[in-house]
C-alpha cells in the first residue's frame, strides 16, 4: 500500500473509533442517571483498575500495554466528567456576595507612598487612601482578623514570574481573591543626590524588581541588596546619608515624591513590564463581570494524575489561565498547585467540576473569582 492507502485505512477506522466511542458515552449517561436515582458516587476506584488489568492482558503486545492503559484511562476519565456533570451540576453552589468596593473604608497594602501596590489598590479603589503595613504577611493577617476590608497584593509579574511569598501566603490564610488587575511597571533607578552609576555601592529594591532589571544591573557591575518593597527601600534611600553613595529601583512616581534624583529610567529588562496584582477579602465575594475562577490543590503522586486532572478542564471546555506550584513546607518534596481557569462560579459546568474535585482530590480549596484582564 502506498501512504495515501494507508492514510485511508486510518481515516475508516478512526472513524470506527469515533463511533463506538459516542455509544460508550450514551451508555455511561444511563450510568449517571442509574448513579443519580441511587444516591452512589461516579468515581468507583475498582471498577477502574479492573477495566484497566483486563485492558493490558487483552493488549497481548508489550509495547503498546502502556499506550493502551493511557488510552482507557483517558476514556474513562471523560465518561466520569460527563457523569459528573449530569450529577453534580445541580448541587448546591458557593454562597457569596458582591464585593462593595466603593463602600470599603479600610483597604491595605504591603509598602510605602508611591509603592506600585498603591498603584493597584487605586485602580480598585479610586481615591480611598490605603493603609501601609510592612510585610505581605500583615497584610493577609489583618484582611483575615477583619482589620481591614481589602488587601491588595502582587502576584505574577511578566519578566520575573510569580510573587511566591503571596502564593504561599494563600495557602496559609483563609481568605478569598475578589478582584486582580494589571499594573504597568516602570521602574527607575534613583539616588539622594545626582552622582554617576559608577560611584553607587549599593542597590536597593524589592527582589522582583532587581529581576525585572537584571541585564541593566549586570552590564554596569552594580551590586544589589533585597529590601521589603520599592517604595520603602525608595524611602531608606532618601533618608540615608550622601556619603553612602546608594540607590533604588522603584518608580518614576515613587522617586519624584521622595525628592530622589532619577539617574536611569526605563532600566527593566523588557519594555513591556507588567504585574498583577490581587484583591483578597475575608469573606466569598464574586462581582457580576467575574469570569475566572482560582482553586488550590493537591494531587496524588500517581502515574499520570497531573494528565488527569488538566483533562478535566480540557472536556469542560475551560481554558487554564495560570498555574503555578509551590513545595508544601512539612520536610515533604510534595507541592500545592494553584490554578486560575475561565468560567463563571455560578454555570453549571463549573459547579460540577468545583465539586468533582472537592470530592475526588487529596485536598482542594476555592480561593475566589476575578475578571480576567
Amino acid at each position: 500500500m502506498d501512504l495515501q492507502q494507508l492514510r485511508d485505512g486510518i481515516d475508516d477506522i478512526d472513524s470506527g473509533i469515533l463511533e463506538l466511542f459516542k455509544k460508550r458515552m450514551e451508555l455511561c449517561r444511563g450510568v449517571a442517571e442509574y448513579k443519580r436515582q441511587h444516591n452512589m458516587p461516579v468515581f468507583q476506584g475498582g471498577r477502574e483498575q479492573q477495566i484497566i488489568d483486563r485492558i493490558r492482558e487483552q493488549t497481548a503486545d508489550s509495547e503498546l500495554e502502556a499506550g493502551t492503559a493511557a488510552l482507557f484511562t483517558s476514556i474513562m476519565d471523560i465518561s466520569k466528567i460527563l457523569q459528573n456533570r449530569r450529577i453534580l451540576a445541580d448541587s448546591p453552589g458557593y454562597g457569596f456576595t458582591v464585593p462593595d468596593f466603593a463602600g470599603a473604608e479600610r483597604i491595605g497594602c504591603q509598602g510605602a507612598p508611591g509603592a506600585n501596590s498603591e498603584t493597584a489598590a487605586r485602580m480598585i479603589f479610586g481615591d480611598k487612601q490605603p493603609i501601609f503595613y510592612k510585610t505581605f504577611e500583615d497584610v493577609f493577617a489583618a484582611v483575615q482578623s477583619g482589620e481591614l476590608d481589602y488587601g491588595v497584593l502582587p502576584v505574577h509579574n511578566s519578566t520575573a514570574g510569580s510573587v511566591n511569598s503571596t502564593y504561599d501566603l494563600m495557602a496559609k490564610y483563609s481568605v478569598y481573591t475578589v478582584s486582580e488587575v494589571c499594573v504597568e511597571i516602570n521602574h527607575c533607578l534613583a539616588a539622594k543626590d545626582d552622582i554617576p552609576e559608577s560611584e553607587i555601592t549599593t542597590v536597593y529594591s524589592h527582589p522582583q524588581a532587581i529581576a525585572q532589571c537584571c541585564d541593566y544591573l549586570t552590564a554596569r557591575g552594580l551590586k544589589t541588596a533585597e529590601y521589603g518593597n520599592t517604595a520603602t527601600a525608595a524611602a531608606m534611600v532618601a533618608e540615608s546619608s550622601s556619603d553612602e553613595r546608594i540607590a533604588a529601583i522603584c518608580s518614576v512616581d515613587c522617586a519624584e515624591k521622595l525628592g530622589l534624583h532619577i539617574i536611569a529610567r526605563g532600566i527593566t529588562d523588557c519594555a513591556l513590564n507588567r504585574t498583577r496584582f490581587v484583591c483578597i477579602s475575608r469573606e466569598l465575594q464574586s462581582a457580576p463581570e467575574s469570569d475566572a475562577v482560582s482553586v488550590m490543590l493537591k494531587i496524588p503522586h500517581t502515574e499520570g494524575s497531573l494528565y488527569r486532572l488538566l483533562t478535566k478542564f480540557y472536556v469542560n471546555g475551560m481554558n487554564l489561565l495560570r498555574i503555578e506550584s509551590r513545595p508544601i513546607k512539612d520536610g515533604s518534596f510534595d507541592v500545592m498547585f494553584y490554578l486560575d481557569f475561565s468560567g463563571r462560579i455560578n454555570e453549571p459546568s463549573v459547579k460540577a467540576l468545583m465539586n468533582d474535585l472537592a470530592e475526588n482530590l487529596e485536598y482542594f480549596r476555592f480561593l475566589g473569582t476575578f475578571r480576567n484582564e
